[in-house]
């Protein structure tokens, strides 16, 4: 069994090296950001889709997430996009990270 708080320690060190690819080359980095912000999500049991008539208990943080990951997912298919979504993708992967982080150690299970 993992001690609760390993998870965290790692998702900031991650973090810290993923934050400024983010401010340096953001379509770069949105990938790895996506990554992260994912299994953080995973670990804290929200669901990384909304469904169709599935009832989520804080639909913002998964409508955020959604939004973000199709822009990363557009890019890395190397479809087009507008410029300025990339600065929004990358506000939501921060936002996110800090929402999460915030809610405390996990309960000692692998992320």
């Amino acid at each position: 069994m993992q001690e609760p708080g390993i998870d965290e320690h790692d998702w900031i060190s991650e973090w810290e090296d993923i934050d400024p690819l983010l401010r340096e080359s953001p379509t770069e980095a949105l990938s790895e950001a996506d990554d992260l912000i994912a299994r953080m999500m995973a670990a804290r049991g929200f669901p990384l889709q909304e469904l169709e008539g599935e009832e989520l208990s804080e639909p913002e943080t998964t409508r955020s997430f959604m939004e973000a990951r199709r822009l990363t997912r557009q890019i890395d298919a190397g479809e087009s996009y507008d410029p300025g979504d990339v600065a929004l993708a990358v506000e939501a992967y921060r936002e996110l990270y800090e929402y999460l982080l915030r809610l405390g150690p996990t309960a000692g299970t692998p992320a």
